[in-house]
């Protein structure tokens, strides 16, 4: 089975962002917080209310000493060798304590991923229905988001058909790198920006002796 078109609809949705299941947020309140409000129609003294950062551009991440990680740095910050596996990776995307049932969903897939590296629109429809996932979750909210962050790469080859000339376009899915990498990126920056500014403060340090 091929992936749908996602819709236009936030991760939220229909369903509930707590748990995965459910019906939606209130949508009275909802309304009311993204209701425009023209500057000229808006009270001296006023504020714009923040509509914050959309669902499905965002991430779950706990504060750095949660007992939810697994320690990361020593107490001179220095980098620790052990590494995270993909049930703590995973939980980064889809939160294990707010969003159960697609943090469950989506480590079943990488599994299956991770053994073969690599799965077709058959296979991976022959895993959904095998493990009793539901369809609209999986390829409507699960998918589209490993999609988004870099942990999968999804892939399309065009087959025609010697009688009919039909085009086909099946769909491959593998492992990527790019969710490493994005986030290497961040973290080589900020850690040379630290570098950076503690470098320049020894030298302004030095040259008042």
């Amino acid at each position: 089975m091929d992936e749908p078109e996602e819709s236009g609809a936030s991760e939220t949705g229909t369903d509930n962002p707590e748990t995965g299941t459910g019906s939606g947020p209130d949508t009275k309140n909802v309304h009311e917080l993204r209701r425009p409000n023209p500057v000229g129609n808006r009270k001296p003294g006023t504020t714009i209310a923040s509509r914050g950062v959309p669902s499905s551009e965002s991430i779950y991440l706990p504060r750095y000493d949660s007992p939810e990680l697994r320690s990361f740095q020593d107490q001179n910050e220095s980098m620790t060798r052990n590494l995270w596996n993909l049930e703590e990776l995973a939980n980064f995307i889809f939160s294990k304590k707010y969003q159960p049932k697609y943090y469950e969903i989506a480590i079943g897939f990488l599994r299956l991923l991770s053994e073969k590296t690599q799965l077709t629109g058959e296979e991976i429809a022959g895993y959904v229905r095998s493990s009793g996932t539901s369809k609209a979750t999986f390829y409507n909210r699960v998918l589209p988001r490993l999609k988004r962050v870099g942990m999968i790469k999804v892939e399309r080859d065009t087959i025609v058909a010697v009688e009919s000339k039909r085009k086909f376009r099946p769909m491959r899915i593998s492992l990527s790198k790019t969710f490493g990498n994005y986030f290497m990126k961040i973290g080589d920056s900020w850690l040379a920006a630290v570098d950076d500014a503690r470098s320049r403060k020894e030298k302004k340090d030095q040259m008042k002796l």
